[in-house]
């Protein structure tokens, strides 16, 4: 089975070597479409390289010549018309899987299924490694495996629900009168305010506070989460911190260090890497230093632990709860909770429990859908 590069590259070169003009930059959106959608017949093939390859309508025909030499699949598209792969239709209204048979018309008019083989197959070609990454736990990924995720991890957005800010913007139906815009308008009018301008306050999204345990039982997971904060803290301007026995800010590392170097810069910068784990006096030190100084004020603050903690779990729970008074949500992530027998025995984790909004495993590439869910989701009442 062919990797998804060369599948992209071999595709591409044939369309190519057919007068159609393919670059760099659409071979890479299509190999990023396969990896995303993750198509399984033919027809979802055609879609996905119709939507990243061909940018004329007068390319259709070649490039549904090539196609058809490459991966067999839907020959005319005139057949097409009207059935559920036909383009000027809606992709949601095809049903993902489904293999649809041929209707030939009869002598008297009626049509009757053909008892020829389906048009649409299964395209094994397409299947793309992460597929085969995805649902294995971030434990059991090498080096080399993790970096490929890299690539895929870029596209996440981790989004966090928004606040309002001081800067506004005008609206009709705004609860609040913008003077200075409605005088300076009234001056048109000989001074008299015919029309009252509003305005609401503009909303911005809550600042994103990761602390990820690097200790000796995290550090599998800790690769894998450092490797996706690198690319939030670039496109989210998130705070990283990391912590084993002392508070280390990698925020200015994982900023200016590119994605191959990230993990080697933050171990560098962070010297208890795999050492042991004290949760209470780094979270006390980040609420002195950092979250009574604003920074935790109203945002959304990130645990990336197992609860194994030194420390006495009283101590865990006091920091816990001074985090939890100034912070919008605080989501743990504990690859643990993966396991159906998993109970929160741990004293660090049973202290840390009636303070989290949210916990979550993240334990493999599959489950980060669960933590992007969590972030953006609003605040309940604990």
């Amino acid at each position: 089975m062919p990797d998804l590069p060369e599948l992209a590259a071999s595709f591409t070169a044939a369309l190519h070597d057919a007068g159609i003009a393919v670059g760099p930059d659409r071979t890479r959106s299509f190999a990023r479409a396969l990896t995303l959608l993750a198509p399984s017949t033919t027809r979802e093939l055609r879609h996905c390289a119709l939507a990243t390859l061909v940018s004329d309508p007068e390319q259709i025909e070649p490039f549904d010549a090539v196609f058809r030499e490459v991966f067999g699949g839907p020959a005319d598209r005139e057949a097409q018309r009207g059935q559920p792969g036909d383009p000027a239709r809606s992709l949601r209204d095809t049903v993902p899987g489904r293999v649809p048979g041929t209707r030939k018309a009869t002598g008297d008019g009626r049509g009757r299924e053909a008892d020829a083989q389906p048009r649409e197959a299964p395209v094994p070609l397409a299947a793309s490694p992460l597929d085969r990454l995805a649902g294995r736990d971030f434990a059991e990924l090498s080096a080399e495996e993790l970096a490929r995720l890299c690539e895929v991890m870029r596209t996440m957005v981790l989004r966090t629900p928004t606040r309002p800010s001081r800067r506004r913007r005008t609206a009709h139906h705004g609860a609040r009168i913008d003077v200075r815009r409605t005088l300076s308008v009234s001056r048109h009018t000989g001074g008299y305010p015919l029309r009252l301008h509003r305005f609401v306050p503009r909303a911005r999204p809550r600042d994103l506070i990761v602390l990820c345990d690097i200790s000796g039982s995290m550090e599998p997971y800790a690769r894998a989460m450092l490797q996706l904060l690198y690319c939030a803290a670039r496109a989210t301007h998130a705070e990283v911190f990391t912590f084993a026995t002392r508070l280390t800010r990698l925020t200015p590392v994982l900023r200016r260090a590119g994605p191959d170097d990230a993990l080697a810069r933050a171990g560098r910068a962070a010297p208890d890497w795999s050492g042991g784990t004290r949760i209470a006096e780094c979270l006390a030190e980040f609420n002195e230093r950092f979250g009574r100084r604003g920074m935790a004020h109203g945002a959304v603050v990130t645990i990336i632990s197992d609860g194994w903690d030194t420390g006495a779990p009283a101590d865990l729970a006091t920091q816990m709860a001074r985090l939890s008074r100034v912070a919008y949500r605080v989501v743990w992530v504990n690859p643990r909770t993966a396991s159906p027998r998993y109970r929160p025995l741990v004293a660090g984790m049973a202290a840390a429990l009636p303070y989290c909004d949210a916990v979550v495993s993240a334990h493999n590439f599959a489950a980060l859908g669960d933590f992007t869910a969590v972030l953006s989701a609003p605040r309940r009442r604990r």
